[in-house]
């Protein structure tokens, strides 16, 4: 009896013992000052701990009324109490649906697009290697983003679907999650900073264990961003820009803080709305554009015009331009895939060194005489 009783008290102590040492080690783990694995992105935070990371997700819609926190968690890892209350996904991912063309361009470069499961209005990817797989029936399209197929959904069991909110109602996030599918929101699209945007990779690299890939990758787009801005680094931003087109009644100009107008202000370009606060576009009256534009040494517009005539057909005021007259107009937006997705919308946001290369061949093409343009195209 009285053995018996020692027993007892020494698996009880030893089991207080070992509860003492977890929470310990817990508290530990929790405490540990872990340093924040994103440099240029404003509404992304990843923070790598031993067996986990915590991803933080800022501002992923205009003026949001709360931030999201996902604890991303590897095989028969210690996650602290404090953080049981966020959503954790187990990592590394094996399957996943995402929302955004722009997604699409990251799982490519981690070479973990075979993982993707389904995606929305298929027709929008243009990648030749995604643009197969859904061909070949392994990406199932999943409806619309606003509207997904929830039953199609559920069957297809992704371990993680990656969508976005546009304003602070979102119903379809919350009745993807009610049916027991794991969600996270990205607010990519929220960065106006050109290698912001791009940096996102590394939250995929987060989710495919991938992480060192993702680094170099993304440094590697660094590199080429800063060795195009060392090429005009000397150079005066003396040509003037006129940028957009009109959409129906009114003429929707970048403001001065937004992701293109970065874009212009690094290739060395005088964007004549620069001074424009804020981010997002600017919709204004097409006298109030002539009025300011008229003789800008050039115009990027929006639209997959591919000629003058026909952007003139759009348009009769267009000719009023002088860039329309000395045919020094340009788009991004002219590249299609095989089904009619705009490649510049996919693959920009992840290749902002590309993009640069292009802004700067139209400014300053002495700067890169044999460079070909990956996005841009002269209309003729």
């Amino acid at each position: 009896m009285k053995f018996s009783f020692y027993k007892v008290l020494f698996a009880f102590s030893f089991l207080a013992f070992v509860g003492c040492n977890k929470k310990e080690n817990s508290d530990k783990t929790e405490t540990t000052v872990a340093k924040n694995e994103i440099e240029y992105a404003s509404g992304l935070a990843i923070y790598q701990h031993e067996g986990y990371s915590v991803v933080k997700v800022i501002n992923p819609w205009p003026d949001a009324t709360k931030n999201f926190t996902y604890i991303l968690k590897e095989k028969n890892s210690i996650v602290p109490d404090s953080l049981q209350k966020y959503t954790t996904i187990q990592v590394p991912l094996q399957s996943i649906v995402v929302t955004s063309t722009t997604n699409i361009p990251f799982l490519e470069m981690l070479a973990v697009e075979k993982s993707l499961l389904g995606f929305p209005h298929t027709d929008y990817v243009s990648s030749e290697k995604t643009r197969k797989l859904i061909d070949e029936g392994f990406v199932k399209n999943v409806g619309q983003n606003e509207k997904l197929n929830m039953e199609q959904l559920i069957e297809l069991a992704p371990e993680l679907i990656v969508t976005f909110g546009i304003d602070n109602n979102n119903p379809m996030i919350k009745n993807l999650e009610k049916s027991g599918l794991k969600v996270l929101i990205q607010g990519d699209w929220m960065e106006q900073s050109p290698l912001g945007k791009a940096e996102w990779l590394k939250l995929y690299g987060a989710l495919f264990g991938k992480q060192k890939e993702a680094k170099t990758l993304f440094e590697n787009i660094v590199t080429n961003y800063n060795e195009a801005l060392k090429l005009v680094s000397g150079k005066k931003a003396e040509s003037t820009v006129l940028y957009g087109s009109m959409y129906q009644n009114q003429w929707f100009v970048a403001k001065g803080n937004s992701w293109v107008a970065q874009f212009m202000k690094d290739a060395k370009a005088n964007y004549l709305w620069s001074n424009v606060e804020g981010t997002g576009s600017l919709g204004l009256s097409f006298e109030n554009v002539l009025d300011k534009a008229k003789n800008a040494d050039f115009w990027i517009a929006s639209g997959s015009f591919k000629t003058i005539p026909e952007l003139g057909e759009a348009n009769p005021h267009y000719s009023q331009f002088d860039a329309f007259s000395s045919k020094n107009v340009y788009t991004f937006e002219s590249k299609l895939g095989a089904k009619g997705g705009t490649i510049y919308y996919e693959l920009a946001p992840s290749r902002p060194d590309l993009v640069l290369k292009d802004y700067i061949k139209i400014f300053h093409p002495e700067s890169l005489p044999d460079y070909t343009f990956t996005f841009a195209q002269k209309l003729n």
